[in-house]
């Protein structure tokens, strides 16, 4: 997209092409800028593209065929990192209460970050009248168990699939029971997607930081008034 704005800048300007396409202007500029000298990235940016070369040289000496997880636990050659391939855009990480599903904590992450860590970064909310967690098996994870057996909370995080083995029936069903409870989180998502059409588009993540942070307090609010209708007419 850069290189088509570029190709037809002369004839047309940056500006119209922009509204037409799906991209601002000022990241059209910054990626611009950043391709004439590239020492003007981010430090984000300049690791991730020596990762890029890390990842597509172990991935080309071995005849191609390293999954995602293959690179990552290739020998341990890869530098600390979240995810072995470079993600772009934002992530929302929120906590809820089970029962009225009102957002008591919420984090905002780039999309490269790992969810299960954010968990242990003020996540949970220990004013909560319950204590008992409920999350799927992205946050399972020995540092999380520890952290929730210290902080007196009740994990019902869901258990992973054993590696190259069959999960066992009883696992099979406790997930599926978890699953119930768990799922409320996904209805606020799909909420904030419908109700608000919430879609982030921003260059740094303070910007995405403020407009999720708005966008879950909207939902709150139109939540409270949906369980205040409910109690009028109870």
């Amino acid at each position: 997209m850069i290189a088509f704005i570029e190709a037809y800048r002369a004839d047309y300007g940056v500006e119209p092409i922009c509204r037409v396409l799906p991209i601002a202007p000022s990241t059209f500029y910054h990626q611009a800028a950043m391709a004439r000298d590239p020492a003007r990235a981010s430090l984000r940016a300049l690791r991730d593209r020596e990762l890029m070369e890390h990842v597509r040289r172990i991935w080309q000496d071995n005849r191609a065929v390293y999954s995602a997880q293959g690179l990552a636990q290739q020998g341990g050659t890869l530098p600390p990192t979240d995810l072995a391939i470079p993600f772009f855009g934002y992530k929302s990480h929120i906590s809820i209460d089970r029962k009225f599903r009102l957002i008591r904590k919420w984090k905002t992450t780039d999309a490269a970050a790992s969810g299960g860590a954010r968990l242990r970064e003020s996540l949970l909310d220990k004013t909560n009248t319950a204590s008992t967690v409920w999350a799927d098996t992205a946050y399972r994870s020995k540092a999380n168990e520890d952290f929730m057996d210290k902080e007196g909370f009740v994990s019902k995080v869901h258990r992973k699939k054993p590696h190259l083995k069959p999960m066992l029936r009883h696992i099979q069903r406790s997930n599926a029971g978890k699953s119930v409870i768990r799922s409320r989180i996904e209805h606020v998502f799909a909420d904030q997607k419908s109700q608000t059409g919430l879609f982030v588009r921003t260059v740094r993540i303070t910007q995405a930081t403020m407009r999720i942070g708005l966008a879950n307090i909207v939902y709150n609010m139109r939540r409270f008034l949906f369980l205040e209708g409910l109690n009028a007419s109870a």
